[in-house]
């Protein structure tokens, strides 16, 4: 099993839609959303690419907004390979 976990930017919140869309897609296992942060329960993961769009709504307004932290790693091996990003508003 694969884990994406996003840290939200700061004043953010994943809408509804944006998960049950995720929810829809037969790879996704399971999402689980706590505090500031959103875990994104994958089957497996191939050669195939794949990309997930979280569409979020602005619920505080923040100055200096920092970048938001994404990471993939494998659940029965979190010290193995990770593969880490940072994303901002509009990226």
């Amino acid at each position: 099993m694969v884990i994406i976990e996003v840290s939200l930017l700061s004043g953010f919140i994943m809408t509804s839609r944006s998960r049950m869309l995720l929810e829809n897609r037969t790879i996704v296992k399971k999402i689980e959303v706590k505090a500031n942060m959103v875990y994104i329960y994958l089957e497996k993961l191939n050669d195939e690419s794949q990309t997930f769009v979280l569409q979020l709504e602005q619920v505080i307004q923040v100055k200096n907004l920092k970048p938001a932290s994404i990471k993939i790693y494998d659940y029965y091996q979190p010290g193995g390979l990770q593969i880490s990003c940072s994303s901002g508003v509009g990226s």
